[in-house]
């Protein structure tokens, strides 16, 4: 026993050595060391190096060992074993809410990577790692702190979920994650839509450090549900403009209820800078969502919506001087036409003055010093254009697209 506490003594000295001495040679020497102890992945080892350790950086490379040892495909652990190390990191993260963020980053990694890989393995009829969810409610039901952390867990759960780990084949992934798909996905995003209603209906103080970390790790859930790649083809981010949401058929109640899209342009307007570009993220997907999920009506409606929401935006453009806000407006605009008719934009009422403010938000684009910090935001503004120009041979609608009129403004400027 006297050797093991000598040698997690010794682990922890490297680690300060590693991160914090100034010598270069004595940090490689340390660095060696490590990462021989890493190779090695001793469980005990491990376990009571986060037990004991007093600097961060040991409980970060007991954190990272031990994913590392779960992750293994040449010896996997027993089920039971894999089951003790979820326990005992859940009520690690439960019980010690000042832990650094890159500490806790880690052991939720740790808990989420063995969360993925045993999420098929069956104890007794019982599938333990799909309890993960129900296990993460028990945070959100604590304090703040404990809040925060269930939805780090949460985000990053379906973040792993979505994740090829490029060890593991790649039917085994597309296995579990279409599991974790069907099974609980639409659950966490309702869950997400509903926390941060209940957030924007009680109003948040954004300058409490607290309030303002809920909200950025609840929009970055949601946007990782909207983003997670629902039917296995990994997109390709050059195509960026050409992606559609392959949402499923059971989602389609979360669409068709205009609240959702109401509740994310309702929170652009109301967060601040450093949060507002998550909500017109999340915009992006939802704009991006497939046509087949409606018929024609629901999807007349819901493009209505969102036009709405574009030309309130447009109205009052104040936010968009922030790069953020800017880029993913630029987006979102450019979705709008990749996934609707030109035929459809223009039936929808407001059409004439959304594009009357579009063709203005265009051309003080092109004229003003955005070029500086935006090059890769226009992008979308001169795609938009050009989409719609393209597709007014195929227009058989009768309402007036009024491109004739803005768009011979637009070459000159480009």
């Amino acid at each position: 026993m006297r050797g093991i506490c000598q040698d997690l003594v010794q682990l922890e000295r490297l680690c300060k050595q590693l991160y914090e001495s100034p010598d270069s040679a004595q940090r490689a020497l340390a660095e060696k060391a490590l990462v021989e102890f890493t190779n090695a992945a001793d469980l005990n080892k491990c376990q009571m190096l986060l037990e004991r350790a007093d600097s961060p950086y040991a409980q970060v490379l007991a954190a990272s060992t031990l994913t590392k040892l779960v992750s293994r495909t040449t010896t996997v652990l027993p089920l039971e074993q894999r089951i003790d190390i979820r326990n005992y990191v859940l009520n690690y993260l439960g019980t010690r809410l000042k832990l650094p963020a890159f500490v806790t980053q880690a052991l939720i990694q740790l808990l989420t990577r063995l969360t993925k890989l045993g999420w098929n393995d069956n104890k007794k009829d019982d599938m333990v790692f799909r309890n993960v969810v129900e296990d993460v409610s028990k945070f959100l039901q604590g304090s703040v702190e404990h809040f925060i952390i269930g939805v780090q867990l949460m985000s990053q759960l379906v973040a792993e979920m979505n994740q090829p780990d490029n060890i593991r084949p790649l039917t085994r992934h597309r296995k579990i994650a279409s599991s974790f798909r069907d099974t609980v996905l639409f659950d966490i995003f309702t869950m997400a839509c509903n926390l941060l209603k209940q957030a924007s209906e009680e109003g948040v103080d954004y300058n409490d450090e607290q309030k303002h970390s809920v909200m950025n790790q609840l929009l970055q859930l949601t946007r990782n549900c909207l983003t997670f790649d629902f039917i296995g083809t990994i997109t390709d981010e050059s195509s960026d403009d050409l992606c559609t949401v392959q949402i499923p058929t059971a989602w389609r109640s979360a669409f068709l209820d205009s609240s959702t899209i109401h509740l994310f342009f309702g929170l652009y307007k109301a967060l601040p800078h450093s949060l507002s570009a998550l909500a017109l993220t999340c915009l992006v997907q939802i704009a991006s969502v497939r046509r087949s999920l409606f018929n024609n009506a629901e999807r007349a409606k819901f493009l209505s919506e969102l036009v709405t929401g574009v030309r309130t935006i447009l109205e009052s453009p104040q936010s968009l001087s922030d790069p953020s806000n800017y880029h993913e407006f630029c987006r979102l605009l450019a979705r709008l036409k990749s996934n609707y008719q030109l035929g459809e934009l223009v039936k929808v009422d407001n059409y004439t003055e959304v594009i009357r403010l579009i063709a203005k938000f265009t051309v003080s684009s092109l004229q003003a010093p955005v070029w500086q910090f935006a090059p890769n935001s226009i992008h979308y503004l001169l795609t938009l254009w050009q989409r719609m120009v393209a597709s007014v041979p195929y227009v058989k609608a009768t309402e007036p697209h009024m491109l004739e009129v803005y768009t011979p403004r637009l070459p000159r400027l480009t």
